[in-house]
């Protein structure tokens, strides 16, 4: 029998013994009531004289006195039963008891055997995770590596600027940026493709068709989205792209930039994440000044287009804002991948000079010799 049915059992028992012991209180009750009034008839019928009377009140006295032995012998038979069920439910409560400590044994057996097999698989799923991990980590820095390498190419920076309010000086800061590059020592080695009002279209049609190694966006953001302008001449209030959906159209591409640059309010957060898709990427801890913002990329580019590396860059744009007197120098934030070190990163390197040709050997009359 299971411990259920034990205890079924054992409720139906005590609910039988309860009911027996309130039969035989309600009986002794009645006998002491009826011994009562039997008392008081045999003593009323001592103190009349009148024959009849007296005889009347002794045979009243007889009959209660017959109620109260037969609520007696009643009583004592339901305090026998009452007592039987008692000694029946401590039967049944040690029997339940035991059966309930035998299935929880067998249940607890049955969970250790199951949280055992549970960490084994999990012990095999997390080998065979790590193992792939492992083999992704080293085909990412394959990657990286090779896109750390220089190239004989410019510098490609893609420019989206969106302020659809009309309320962020995006022209002033992609001009800005244009003067810094062209006064940098290697500002042959750099090139702009700037797009002030950019939809995400842009986003998408310079990320394949210019391939830029940088991409840089000024205009409204948060930790969760990026704000682009919509193809329209009517005033609007931009079209919300979320984060994850920005990172996808970075990661889409067959090569995917070395750096994007969100030159935005509450942009950390994002930058943060992008590390997974590209090697660098930088973002504002908190809502940035626009002037601020334009003084960052200004100094940033020109440090980068004068060959510095990225961590210097990075550190001069934020001396820049702060000798302009201005609040946000804090604010930028540079992220970066595992293997990735900043100040060892270069996004501009000049090709190496050729050496000078040797002279021509030549015989006494100034004429060429001939090799052999």
């Amino acid at each position: 029998m299971t411990a259920g049915e034990y205890r079924a059992r054992l409720e139906q028992t005590r609910r039988r013994q309860a009911d027996a012991e309130r039969r035989a209180a309600s009986l002794r009750r009645r006998e002491a009531t009826a011994r009562a009034s039997a008392t008081q008839q045999r003593s009323s019928a001592a103190r009349t004289h009148n024959t009849g009377l007296r005889d009347g009140r002794l045979r009243s006295a007889a009959r209660r006195e017959k109620e109260a032995n037969r609520a007696a012998r009643d009583a004592a038979s339901w305090e026998a039963r009452g007592a039987l069920l008692g000694k029946r439910a401590a039967a049944l409560d040690v029997l339940w008891a035991e059966a309930d400590a035998e299935e929880r044994e067998a249940v607890e057996t049955v969970l250790r055997h199951e949280r055992r097999e549970a960490m084994l698989r999990i012990a095999s799923e997390q080998t065979r995770l790590d193992t792939r991990i492992t083999l992704t980590e080293g085909k990412m820095n394959d990657v990286i590596r090779h896109l750390r390498a220089p190239r004989p190419e410019p510098l490609r920076v893609l420019m989206l600027g969106a302020a659809a309010g009309g309320d962020l000086r995006i022209p002033r800061e992609q001009a800005r940026i244009r003067t810094a590059v062209e006064r940098a020592l290697h500002r042959d080695l750099v090139e702009l493709d700037a797009h002030p009002a950019a939809t995400a279209d842009h986003l998408l049609d310079g990320l394949t068709r210019f391939r830029p190694h940088v991409v840089h966006f000024s205009g409204h953001s948060a930790a969760d989205l990026v704000v682009f302008e919509q193809d329209t001449d009517r005033f609007h209030d931009g079209a919300v792209v979320s984060a994850r959906a920005f990172a996808r159209a970075i990661a889409a591409v067959d090569e995917q930039p070395l750096l994007v640059l969100l030159n935005s309010c509450d942009s950390a957060p994002q930058a943060a994440r992008l590390v997974d898709t590209v090697p660098l990427a930088i973002g504002m801890s908190a809502s940035i000044g626009d002037i601020d913002a334009i003084t960052y990329a200004a100094r940033f580019y020109a440090a980068v287009a004068d060959g510095q590396s990225i961590r210097s860059a990075h550190a001069q744009g934020r001396v820049a804002i702060e000798m302009a007197g201005l609040l946000d120098h804090d604010l930028p934030t540079l992220f970066h991948a595992a293997d990735v070190d900043p100040s060892t990163a270069l996004l501009v390197s000049p090709p190496p000079v050729a050496p000078p040709p040797l002279p021509t050997p030549t015989d006494d009359n100034s004429e060429p010799v001939a090799g052999p």
